[in-house]
């Protein structure tokens, strides 16, 4: 009998993962990983009733469950990260840092280290590995509807709508070589019903938002508890004008509307901010030539095609839920046949052929 570690949450998606695998004969361990516990302005950090709603699940299956205290090294590995990019003037996506270094590296080394066979989260997506292969051969339903691939491999969720693979494309091979998601090939409905049937409390709890595990909080209100604010001009650049001000260039991402406070008209977007100057500049036409690319460069790029060509064919994705446009990969230049609207510096673009995710990078 092989055992998983369970990443539990205390959500629904996870919950249920494990529910299927000890229903599949596996020796289940339920690990709730402790990333954040600090409580900031107006919200109240939601780890201990999450905790709980865990612990629950966990007592109700029967399986052993276990704390993962990560905290350290998410303040260091995640959030030290994210503010260092936001003060360059890039714009990071934590969730993808978590996964590469939290979720799928310290918890995975954590957890084969104390004897666990594999790993499994509620993450909507799909793998194809050796566990997965001999799911497929009895039938499985954990097996997702996966199809064979030449190595393992990170394939895209059944439920196209809530897919997770952008956030999870930095994830090693060695991750995923020892990886179940074992609600990767079910929609996001089914998994409600079924939880239900299953008798889990948390089936219908509302989903968790906002900056990774720190909770329902934004994005400029979690920046401002180690940024102070710092008044700055609003600068049209069409004409050059001054036409408002703002609290700190750093809590503004390009192509941003919500928040300038510009009065009526025509709304203003962020075309372009200089963070050493603490100024933004801002336009009212969609057309403004900074918002248009069709050629981005990218740096720390992870690509797992095994196509030797310099030049390859793909389709990426440039946020999650975005839909996936045909581009060439050259080296670190993606090249588009049309122009796309420019993602902020510090996002990721993702790489795939068909269902398999083939990696990604990080935008200049």
């Amino acid at each position: 009998m092989k055992t998983v570690y369970v990443g539990m949450s205390g959500g629904v998606d996870s919950s249920l993962s494990a529910v299927l695998l000890k229903e599949a004969g596996y020796k289940v361990v339920g690990v709730y990983m402790k990333n954040w516990s600090r409580d900031l302005p107006g919200m109240k950090c939601p780890w201990a009733e999450d905790l709980a709603d865990a612990k629950r699940v966990a007592v109700k299956l029967g399986i052993d469950f276990k704390i993962f205290d990560f905290e350290k090294e998410y303040k260091q590995k995640v959030v030290d990260y994210m503010l260092s990019e936001f003060e360059k003037g890039r714009t990071p996506n934590p969730d993808i840092m978590c996964n590469q270094e939290i979720k799928f590296k310290l918890f995975y080394e954590t957890a084969r280290e104390d004897g666990a066979d594999l790993i499994a989260t509620g993450h909507y997506a799909r793998v194809w590995n050796d566990e997965v292969a001999s799911l497929k051969e009895q039938g499985s339903p954990l097996a997702g509807g996966a199809e064979p691939c030449e190595r393992p491999s990170l394939l895209r969720a059944v439920d196209e709508n809530k897919d997770q693979t952008y956030f999870l494309y930095r994830i090693s091979e060695e991750a995923i070589s020892h990886t179940l998601f074992p609600v990767g090939g079910m929609k996001k409905p089914d998994v409600k019903k079924l939880a239900a049937e299953k008798g889990l409390d948390n089936a219908y709890k509302k989903e968790s938002m906002g900056v990774c595990f720190v909770g329902e909080v934004g994005m400029e209100d979690f920046l401002k508890q180690y940024f102070p604010e710092k008044l700055g001009p609003i600068i049209d650049a069409d004409t050059g004008e001054t036409v408002g001000s703002h609290t700190g260039a750093i809590f503004y991402a390009l192509g941003q509307r919500k928040g300038l406070n510009l009065g009526g008209g025509l709304p203003y977007y962020v075309v372009k901010k200089d963070v050493s100057k603490n100024t933004i500049y801002v336009s009212r036409n969609l057309n403004f030539k900074d918002l248009w690319t069709d050629e981005l460069g990218l740096e720390d790029v992870i690509s797992r095609s095994e196509n030797p060509l310099p030049i390859i064919s793909i389709k990426t994705r440039l946020r999650h839920r975005a839909s996936l446009i045909p581009a060439e990969l050259q080296g670190d230049k993606l090249k588009f046949a049309d122009k796309i609207k420019r993602p902020a510096s510090g996002q990721s673009a993702v790489f795939y052929r068909g269902n398999i995710c083939l990696g990604g990078g990080i935008v200049k």
